[in-house]
């Protein structure tokens, strides 16, 4: 991997937006959230992590997947310009990995990736409720997971990594300094000071550990899933979560002087914690308790059945479903109730 010095991050976003839409978070109202198009002059770093992730721009919130006319179907799949997502923090970078492998056949999901350049950004503070550390997802980016990674270093300079050939086509054009032994290594010293400024979340591995032995109860999820209102908070903003429903829809067109109609089928987000996302056509519903839909949520965060074909669990420790949860059963809370009463 080649390493650069970059005393511009401006340089760099004016570089990389001459070939790609610029898509970056940004700071306002003291909130955070992804704009569309930055353009110069381009903003700083948001140091905050935004409420919502990258996810919806792979995996559309709603999207027409075919259309019928009459006589033909015909798939609709929607390929953007090359854009790049810039500054995008390693869980949620990590989470678009995830997306990546249960996505990977998916030509929907695909046609938007493969636009797609990802810049990532070390953590060098805990954000709340965060506990990447924990699970593989953080605060340093991952080399897996990014074409491109920045770190902050002194005197508003950043260490530029190399890490894809993408990132190194992206790159072609701009001056850059090769980074000194002492830059990189100031990387690994700014991370492992990180990781140890986390709050003690020693809850969680044991909560995890309880829920793959067996040893939470049904009757706990029963009481968990009394608190749940099914507003979708958590699995619209977990970056991991990838349920969706599709439904046909009827499409009027007025083409010169007759009324057409066609029809087409969408595909939406959907949550595996709605009453009606498991119910058949027969009206059977295997998932009629909440109890079971809440727990069914949380083993698919965290149980051990899926590292064979994920490589880690679904969660990326963003905390992002405590921040929204209003009947208080993020993450945080549920584990360290299953660790003190399940």
């Amino acid at each position: 991997m080649r390493q650069y010095l970059l005393h511009s991050l401006q340089d760099l976003q004016a570089h990389l937006s001459q070939t790609r839409q610029l898509y970056q978070v940004v700071d306002k109202g003291g909130e955070s959230y992804w704009q569309s198009e930055v353009q110069a002059p381009f903003p700083p770093l948001s140091q905050q992590r935004p409420l919502s992730s990258a996810k919806s721009f792979f995996f559309a919130e709603q999207e027409t997947l075919y259309v019928f006319d009459g006589q033909f179907f015909r798939e609709t799949i929607y390929k953007p310009e090359p854009f790049v997502l810039f500054g995008v923090q390693s869980c949620d970078l990590m989470a678009i990995h995830y997306q990546d492998i249960f996505f990977e056949q998916d030509p929907y999901y695909q046609a938007r990736r493969q636009q797609a350049l990802l810049v990532g950004v070390d953590c060098v503070l805990p954000c709340q409720n965060g506990f990447c550390n924990l699970v593989d997802a953080g605060p340093g980016v991952r080399d897996s997971t990014a074409d491109l990674i920045l770190h902050p270093l002194e005197d508003d300079c950043w260490l530029l990594i190399v890490v894809t050939d993408s990132g190194n086509a992206a790159l072609q054009g701009l001056v850059l300094t090769p980074a000194t032994s002492r830059d990189k290594n100031l990387r690994w010293d700014n991370l492992t000071h990180c990781e140890q400024q986390f709050d003690d979340h020693s809850y969680i591995p044991e909560g995890i550990e309880k829920l793959n032995r067996g040893q939470v109860s049904d009757e706990f999820w029963q009481q968990v899933a009394i608190q749940c209102i099914a507003c979708s908070g958590c699995t619209t903003l977990c970056p991991t979560c990838s349920c969706y429903g599709t439904q046909n829809q009827a499409v009027s067109q007025d083409d010169s002087d007759k009324l057409s109609t066609q029809a087409r089928q969408v595909r939406f987000w959907d949550s595996c914690l709605y009453e009606g996302f498991q119910r058949e056509a027969s009206f059977h519903n295997p998932a009629e308790q909440a109890g079971e839909r809440v727990k069914r949520f949380w083993y698919h965060k965290f149980s051990d059945d899926y590292l064979p074909e994920f490589g880690r669990y679904g969660c990326i420790g963003c905390g992002r479903c405590e921040q929204t949860c209003p009947g208080v059963i993020g993450v945080h809370s549920v584990m360290k109730r299953i660790v003190k009463d399940a």
